[in-house]
């Protein structure tokens, strides 16, 4: 399972602004760290403490750090951290001797057998090495106190269970209860007991798969030991035994710790409750996988900020917080990863600011406001957060034009770039689509760029296309809910088949038509409304008749979905 060092600033950024004035050694941040192991957040303060990821009182982290995966099963990580309860207790903590990063240092080396990073770990001798850090010790541990040890309000009811999709049962009520659940789909109950080794090998194993089958199987885990009555019931007499069940009926058992056997079991089961979708059964794969996150388009090009800044009002040109976005913006274009740039502690004040500007500036310098938002858009984490506002009236005000005015072209362009850029992150996404305004916005800008008279703003329509097609086939690919409501995909569906008869132009706006109107359609109800779209428009026809455009570029991707349309209808 993976193994993450949640990092967060107790300083709030304060540490980054005052520590080389003050102490004379550049300090980034009060470090506060947790790990993050199977779906929770494990950090001391108030003793050894447990929340579900981000959820504590210190907010979001300042950084996530993958550390690499543990094969132990969840019981020895259980036991090694009722181990430590004894040595991190509320009494014990030190801010500077004793700590969160002590603690999770201590995990690390037991899960992984790494350390967590040195400038973390060492913080504490850097900074009383200062004589101003010893001079401060006292007021610091005192002001910090209530940050570090705050009890959590948000902890699990069962902190020392390493949680799991595994449903762990302890009596026979409880299993018929859970098994008449999953009646309509399938079931393995993995009958174990606490003396049993093989049975605590195949843990990590069984968690997994339960991660992998989700809400399509209910995996159980029964401990025979405890549970008399459901061994009696079931003639459970060697551990570890399996059964499976299927719309409610026993369909196998068998007994041993066989690693494939069991894998391969579930994966049939799975195949016979959940029949694949006909499509899977066809060679198309361009649309058979997920799209992995480094195919999301874009908008990346950084144009002079000087000159972008100039196309402002000049009484705002000198701003703090224009100034404070374009150093961020700088920053980030100089980073390879751009989340390894700390955000601005002023992030806050940038959606009144970017609103209030949009306010106060004419027509013509719209477009520069929208594009350094654009621009801001490339951190995830400040799309997301752009996208969690609520109400979102900044995201609003940069996508909703005054009413009656027309929009200039590079104001449609950086508007549709933008868009781009928020929905190659899920959150933002999901935003998008679930405010009703924000929602209606969103498809109104795609499907009048879709068949606007300017090839770049066809482009960014397919661009946003792609990426609002890639998230709803990623989610629907997974099993999980769809993002896009059904008549929202109808809309985009006719819209991009209106496009792709009309494109004579571009042969890159015509791939992203296709590739978007593939995921749309692929593993589509064959009963629903957008096979029906599909057949009442001649998707067939017309997808035939762009054969031979774009010379062998488009000859694979054509084939494919002119395949995937004609199976639909």
């Amino acid at each position: 399972m993976d193994v993450e060092l949640y990092v967060y600033d107790l300083s709030k950024g304060l540490a980054r602004q005052w520590s080389l004035p003050l102490t004379g050694t550049h300090i980034d941040a009060i470090y506060h760290t947790a790990i993050v192991l199977n779906g929770m957040e494990y950090y001391f303060g108030h003793g050894i403490q447990t929340a579900y990821p981000g959820s504590t009182h210190h907010g979001e982290p300042m950084e996530k750090i993958h550390l690499g995966q543990t094969e132990l099963p969840a019981d020895v990580i259980s036991e090694y951290l009722d181990s430590l309860r004894d040595i991190y207790t509320p009494e014990s903590y030190d801010l500077f001797l004793h700590n969160c990063n002590n603690f999770t240092q201590d995990l690390a080396m037991f899960l992984l057998g790494k350390s967590i990073p040195d400038h973390i770990r060492n913080l504490p001798q850097t900074f009383l090495s200062t004589p101003f850090g010893q001079m401060m010790k006292p007021q610091i541990e005192a002001a910090l106190r209530g940050v570090t040890q705050a009890p959590s309000a948000v902890a699990p009811t069962a902190p020392t269970q390493t949680p799991s999709k595994v449903r762990p049962v302890t009596n026979l009520t409880q299993l018929n209860h859970e098994l008449s659940l999953a009646s309509h789909s399938c079931a393995v109950v993995f009958f174990t007991s606490a003396t049993c080794p093989p049975c605590k090998a195949l843990y990590p194993l069984y968690d997994d798969l339960a991660e992998e089958a989700g809400p399509r199987a209910t995996l159980l885990k029964v401990d025979i030991s405890t549970a008399y009555d459901v061994a009696m019931k079931h003639g459970i007499t060697a551990t570890p035994t399996f059964k499976t069940y299927l719309k409610g009926q026993e369909t196998d058992t068998w007994t041993g710790a066989n690693p494939s056997q069991l894998q391969g079991n579930l994966r049939l089961l799975l195949e016979m409750a959940n029949p694949a979708h006909p499509h899977r059964k066809l060679a198309l794969p361009t649309f058979q996988r997920a799209i992995p996150a480094s195919a999301y388009i874009l908008y990346k090009n950084i144009p002079p900020l000087a000159k972008l800044v100039q196309k402002l009002p000049q009484e705002t040109q000198s701003s703090e917080s224009l100034t404070s976005i374009t150093a961020f913006i700088t920053h980030s274009s100089e980073t390879k990863d751009p989340r390894e740039n700390p955000l601005p502690p002023d992030l806050p004040s940038y959606p009144t600011y970017l609103q209030t500007l949009l306010q106060d500036s004419p027509p013509d310098a719209h477009f520069a406001i929208i594009d350094l938002a654009r621009l801001l858009a490339l951190d995830p984490r400040i799309a997301s957060y752009l996208a969690s506002l609520q109400p979102p009236s900044a995201l609003l005000a940069l996508l909703l034009p005054p009413e009656n005015t027309p929009i200039p072209y590079n104001q449609s362009l950086t508007t549709l770039q933008l868009l781009a850029n928020l929905t190659s992150t899920l959150l933002p996404t999901t935003t998008l689509l679930s405010n009703p305004s924000l929602r209606e916005s969103t498809l109104s800008t795609l499907t009048t760029a879709l068949l606007h008279s300017n090839s770049k703003i066809r482009c960014a329509g397919a661009s946003l296309a792609y990426n609002l097609a890639a998230q709803n086939h990623n989610a629907r690919i997974e099993g999980k809910d769809e993002l896009m409501a059904e008549d929202d995909q109808v809309s985009v569906v006719a819209g991009l088949v209106e496009a792709i008869a009309n494109e004579g132009e571009s042969v890159e706006a015509v791939r992203g038509f296709l590739m978007a109107l593939g995921m749309l359609v692929y593993e589509s109800d064959a009963e629903g409304a957008v096979g029906e779209v599909c057949r009442i428009l001649g998707v067939q026809d017309v997808v035939k008749q762009k054969e031979g455009f774009g010379g062998t570029s488009l000859e694979g991707l054509l084939r494919e979905v002119g395949v995937l349309v004609g199976e639909s209808n």
